[in-house]
């Protein structure tokens, strides 16, 4: 099993399942910096020119849930994806709130201060996806005031791809006034599965917005 990754992007969610999973595999630096994403090998992987991409034999997947996922299914002995049916659902409905909710807000916020050209940066943008965030955020924060765990009593899939969710939003500085989900993220961070903070894994690369 293979993963292609680039450590501060979302590259970091299928490495911390693969983590948690104590399943073996090789790690592939794509190094989006020099452009390595747009060689001609990893186009054929994935076209889009995007990480990470999972190869597991002759099953190619890019996605960083999608990937997620399919771990947990291929493993099921790891209970990272629920058995029954509505806790299931749960799990793909806190998925969803998680990669369109939140993390919509804090990309809009990640484009217009660092990814985009100076020339394409709308500084109001920042403050609407700020807002945006703020906005929706108190809902996991309520759902996560009496819980350990987003579904049921046990760790899944969910809550490795919120907690690295909310370490950007930590990252970005919009996560303060949650004391629920920043004590969550600290808990999750924790884990002996968890891997390399988004800030830290930012200096690695020289690219610390600090």
């Amino acid at each position: 099993m293979v993963l292609y990754e680039f450590t501060p992007t979302r590259s970091l969610r299928p490495r911390w399942v693969l983590q948690e999973l104590e399943v073996p595999f090789e790690a592939v630096n794509v190094d989006l910096l020099e452009g390595e994403q747009r060689a001609a090998d990893f186009l054929k992987l994935n076209p889009a020119g995007q990480v990470p991409v999972l190869v597991d034999g002759e099953v190619v997947l890019s996605e960083s849930v999608a990937i997620a996922l399919y771990l947990a299914e291929k493993y099921p002995d790891k209970h990272l994806l629920p058995a029954d049916p509505t806790h299931k659902a749960q799990v793909y409905k806190w998925l969803l709130f998680t990669t369109t909710a939140l993390e919509q807000p804090l990309w809009r916020m990640a484009k217009h201060s660092t990814l985009y050209p100076q020339e394409k940066r709308i500084p109001a943008e920042i403050n609407l996806a700020r807002e945006d965030f703020l906005a929706i955020a108190g809902v996991a924060d309520q759902h996560l005031s009496t819980r350990e765990y987003l579904v049921g009593g046990a760790l899944t899939v969910a809550d490795l791809i919120l907690a690295y969710t909310l370490d950007w939003a930590h990252a970005a500085g919009v996560l303060g006034t949650f004391k629920h989900l920043q004590a969550y993220m600290e808990r999750m961070y924790r884990r002996p599965s968890a891997p390399i903070r988004i800030s830290e894994a930012l200096r690695r690369v020289g690219n610390d917005p600090s």
